[in-house]
């Protein structure tokens, strides 16, 4: 059994919407440590790994050495998006429902969705040595999606001493960005070697969507290698990998 608070329930309901919204179902873990979910979209072509602390709470107790709970996330988050003014949240296990409690000044709420019975086995993160790395302003990247979405369903991403850049190729029309290194988007950037690689965009704006406005983005690249994504929400720690679209010639 575990039981954990957080003062603001919307902070839960942000950190939440970044599992949600890459996956329906997953399994939860809950150490004493924080929280933790680590699982695959249903194509099997993209991950989730989302840690949150203990200190992310104002209340946290877990059991030892840990509690693991298959949820169906998309309930869930539709729960947490009923979350009013500055409601606290309360989440427990009772017996075998997952119960989120809102509590406000004068009145409490109690929902439960059933914990699933799912496989143990996750598949484990991959082990890729990128050759760039590229820390955007979230804002900015998401704008460089909206104009990829005007033209085409695949995205390109290339990374080298020059800078960051983005193509995409339609039916009908084309697009090309380029970030210069030393420019006001790029926050960070680190190249040991030129890289690129082609992504499905709607997968991409899955992933940044829950990253806070002008919070900073980490780009991991590799030509044709999966792409890993990596920021922070309400002080959970997200990263997400992306399998490529290998071009045959």
């Amino acid at each position: 059994m575990f039981k954990f608070t957080v003062e603001d329930a919307k902070r839960y309901k942000n950190a939440t919407d970044a599992i949600v919204n890459l996956i329906d179902e997953g399994i939860m873990e809950v150490r004493e440590d924080g929280l933790y979910l680590r699982a695959m979209d249903p194509s099997q072509i993209a991950m989730v790994s989302f840690a949150m602390p203990k200190s992310a709470f104002s209340a946290f107790e877990a059991p030892t050495p840990s509690a693991k709970v298959g949820l169906n996330f998309d309930a869930i988050a539709k729960i947490l998006s009923r979350t009013r003014g500055s409601e606290k949240l309360q989440v427990s296990q009772e017996g075998n429902k997952f119960q989120l409690k809102f509590v406000g000044a004068s009145r409490k709420r109690s929902f439960k969705v059933p914990i699933l019975d799912m496989p143990a086995g996750v598949a484990k993160e991959p082990t890729i040595a990128h050759d760039a790395v590229v820390k955007v302003s979230s804002s900015h990247f998401r704008e460089s999606l909206r104009d990829a979405s005007l033209v085409g369903s695949h995205i390109s991403l290339e990374a080298n001493e020059a800078g960051f850049s983005i193509e995409v190729h339609g039916d009908s029309s084309d697009l090309t960005e380029e970030n210069e290194k030393v420019g006001e988007e790029i926050i960070e950037m680190t190249v040991t070697k030129p890289s690129r690689a082609t992504f499905p965009l709607q997968y991409l704006e899955d992933i940044v969507k829950a990253c806070p406005d002008n919070a900073p983005i980490s780009i991991y690249l590799k030509t044709n290698a999966p792409l890993k994504v990596e920021y922070e929400v309400e002080s959970a720690k997200v990263i997400y990998y992306l399998a490529p679209r290998i071009d045959s010639d």
